[in-house]
């Protein structure tokens, strides 16, 4: 096609017959223009077709780029299906928490029971009467009476609960006097600031406390009944700073245990003005187990004033059962 025109060009340079140049130039050139035109035409359906798919394109790009990022990222109805997921197993484990907390055993329930019960013992004394009144006062029925025995149980958790307020506070004092906030006591000023402060608890039941004593010496509440008063009385010569470890760790918990029990039957008896007799009576006893000596003598005789401490409470309680009066 380029030699065609070439030689055209140069026939009309030339001068030769124009009009046979042009007659002959539909020979010639007449394919070779057919084949510009398709080729013309071709491009220009190319260019357009161009034109056309570039917004396609970019469209499909765009719409490519767009499902990628649909694909790698979650959606929002998938967000919000984990959301929801998330938020119910959290609030089922908070539930289940709550449930953990709000679970309450049967020694759990006993023990609110028979707090609640105290309040009605000046008016139906140590008896099921007083548990059933704790119980109603609870929103609980009569059928919760049946996990106790007996009213023993109800003397038996005063007990329980005033030792261990004792022991709180023992151990509050003996803090402060290793923070150097307070100076350790002489042991016998300890020893019976301790026995009177566990004493005075039973002053808002002293007119019933004669019944309570009696129930003690049940022989269902026996056991439970002496291993209460020996913790308590161990408890007041650890926080005393008793480190004996040979036979005098025995006898002042022996000689402790007969002064408690012999205070407790004084005091029951005691209508001096805010107990004094019995605090004068106590403060003599202390005295006596302090000087006390590591003696064969001396352990005889405070096994005897144990001894004499249950005898004494034994044949006591006889007069005392039922009186509701303070001589």
């Amino acid at each position: 096609m380029a030699a065609a025109l070439v030689q055209a060009v140069r026939a009309l340079r030339a001068g030769y017959g124009v009009g046979r140049t042009f007659r002959g130039l539909p020979r010639v050139l007449a394919p070779q223009c057919e084949h510009r035109r398709v080729f013309h035409r071709a491009a220009l359906r190319l260019q357009d077709e161009s034109k056309s798919d570039k917004p396609s394109s970019s469209t499909a790009g765009v719409d490519q780029h767009v499902h990628q990022e649909l694909h790698e990222a979650p959606t929002e109805e998938v967000i919000s299906e984990k959301s929801t997921d998330a938020g119910q197993s959290s609030s089922f484990q908070e539930q289940s928490g709550e449930h953990d907390e709000e679970y309450e055993t049967e020694e759990q329930l006993q023990a609110r029971i028979l707090s609640a019960a105290l309040e009605f013992v000046p008016v139906h004394g140590w008896s099921m009467e007083a548990i059933a009144a704790g119980a109603e006062s609870l929103g609980l029925s009569s059928a919760s009476m049946g996990m106790f025995s007996g009213a023993g149980e109800l003397v038996l958790h005063f007990i329980s609960h005033c030792n261990s307020q004792l022991t709180h506070t023992m151990a509050e004092e003996q803090n402060q006097i290793q923070l150097g906030q307070a100076e350790r006591k002489k042991t016998a000023d300890f020893l019976r600031d301790a026995v009177e402060t566990r004493l005075r608890m039973h002053a808002p039941y002293i007119e019933t406390w004669p019944q309570a004593m009696s129930l003690l010496l049940l022989p269902q509440n026996i056991p439970e009944s002496l291993k209460l008063l020996s913790s308590l009385v161990d408890d007041i010569w650890y926080y005393a700073g008793d480190l004996s470890t040979d036979m005098n760790w025995y006898t002042k918990r022996a000689a402790l245990t007969g002064i408690y029990n012999t205070t407790e039957l004084v005091m029951v008896q005691d209508s001096s003005p805010d107990f004094q007799e019995t605090w004068d009576f106590l403060d003599n006893r202390i005295k006596d187990v302090v000087n006390m000596a590591n003696t064969a003598k001396q352990v005889q005789s405070t096994g005897e004033a144990v001894v004499q401490g249950f005898m004494g409470a034994a044949l006591t309680l006889k007069n005392l059962t039922g009186i509701n009066q303070r001589r």
